[in-house]
């Protein structure tokens, strides 16, 4: 079977002045459709970094990233930004909702720079929400909704076109621990329903959700490993 993410042999420097700083040293990574895998790492792991070249946010150095079948190694700014709109739905800690528009316009806006006529961007981003259980929400402002609410419409945004990839970025940072569990939860509920999540944490009790947890430690893989606890769940239903 055939990843949906390969990553082979990525590196990455930011140059200090003429100085050469290489945050990622090689990192090499299969992920598949339907997974569920947390990157985990401390602050400098290289993580954060890690994610932008997975989410096509910024380029690599050298190596080679295969998405979906695609070679995006070398892709010029504009075509990254079309991947990212088609391929891949980002969750962040800060919500990034506009709030002068509703949960339902907030949703749409994608399909709105995929240039989607008005009448189907309001039914996908009906479907988004429904998805994410905030159908009567739809005509709420932000300022209207709680944070567990906000983050739920940020979830839907990034389902409404679609994505082959769930890539959430600390999306609980800014939820309290009750909240926290319900967003976790969502996403376990997205996994099973077919889709690949990708979650960016430093939380251990946040990373026991995903299904394969992939530590990072001064730029490469230290660890990449099945959740023994979700191991042992499934092996006992």
């Amino acid at each position: 079977m055939q990843p949906i993410i390969h990553l082979e042999n990525i590196r990455k420097a930011y140059y200090l002045g003429k100085e050469p700083l290489e945050v990622l040293k090689g990192i090499s990574l299969d992920i598949f459709k339907n997974e569920y895998v947390a990157l985990m790492g401390p602050s400098g792991s290289g993580k954060s970094t890690l994610m932008n070249i997975i989410g096509c946010l910024d380029s690599l150095t050298t190596g080679k990233y295969i998405l979906n079948n695609k070679d995006v190694s070398s892709t010029t700014d504009n075509d990254l930004a079309e991947v990212r709109n088609k391929e891949i739905g980002f969750v962040f800690q800060q919500f990034n909702l506009l709030p002068r528009l509703t949960a339902e316009e907030n949703v749409a806006l994608p399909l709105v720079y995929a240039g989607i006529a008005k009448k189907e961007r309001i039914e996908r981003a009906k479907e988004a929400l429904r998805k994410v259980n905030l159908s009567d929400r739809g005509h709420h402002k932000p300022n209207e909704l709680s944070g567990g609410q906000i983050q739920r419409v940020a979830i839907a945004r990034s389902l409404v076109n679609n994505p082959s990839i769930l890539l959430a970025d600390e999306p609980t940072g800014n939820l309290d621990t009750k909240t926290s569990v319900e967003i976790m939860n969502l996403f376990g509920e997205l996994h099973a329903q077919g889709n690949t999540v990708i979650l960016v944490t430093h939380e251990d009790d946040i990373s026991k959700y995903a299904h394969r947890i992939v530590r990072l430690k001064d730029g490469v893989v230290e660890t990449d490993k099945k959740n023994e606890l979700i191991t042992l769940s499934e092996h006992l239903v």
